[in-house]
């Protein structure tokens, strides 16, 4: 683990327990849900709100609910509602364990590259998160920032 991904563990105190390339330990359902390459591209389950530059969403997971294998290709950000144990299987066959807190968040960049994951709720409690993905790079463009800043502000007078 590098200097950069152990503090990231410590702060959010997850654990990788199966390594990328390894596909011993998994269950055979999930190994055929990825052969059948039929993901979804919905970070969550339900959307809160959109404009042009994001979407916020919602993910509600009971104990031992699981959200399928989805093809994310934004970056994003999430933030922890509630505490829980969860696990994500990670398409190159790593899987991590993560004991998450209420209020533990982590911003995620995929630098037009795509990661394709899940989410298994493995504890006893209801799940919380809220997610915001960012729709491409053009949020972060100079002018786009500026015309959106002098647009939001027309009405402050």
């Amino acid at each position: 683990m590098t200097t950069k991904e152990n503090q990231k563990a410590k702060i959010l105190k997850y654990v990788a327990i199966n390594d990328a390339g390894n596909f011993n330990t998994w269950n055979p359902a999930h190994i055929e849900e990825l052969k059948r390459k039929e993901f979804s591209t919905d970070l969550g389950q339900r959307v809160l709100f959109e404009n042009e530059y994001l979407r916020i969403w919602e993910v509600v997971l009971l104990p031992k609910e699981r959200l399928p294998f989805r093809k994310i290709e934004f970056d994003y950000y999430w933030v922890a509602g509630s505490e829980g144990m969860v696990i994500s299987r990670f398409s190159d066959g790593k899987i991590v364990l993560m004991h998450l807190e209420k209020g533990d968040s982590e911003f995620l960049l995929h630098e037009n590259n795509y990661g394709i994951y899940d989410m298994e709720n493995i504890g006893d409690d209801i799940l919380f998160f809220q997610l915001t993905e960012f729709k491409g790079e053009e949020i972060f463009v100079k002018e786009r920032i500026q015309e959106t800043i002098k647009r939001n502000s027309l009405g402050d007078n």
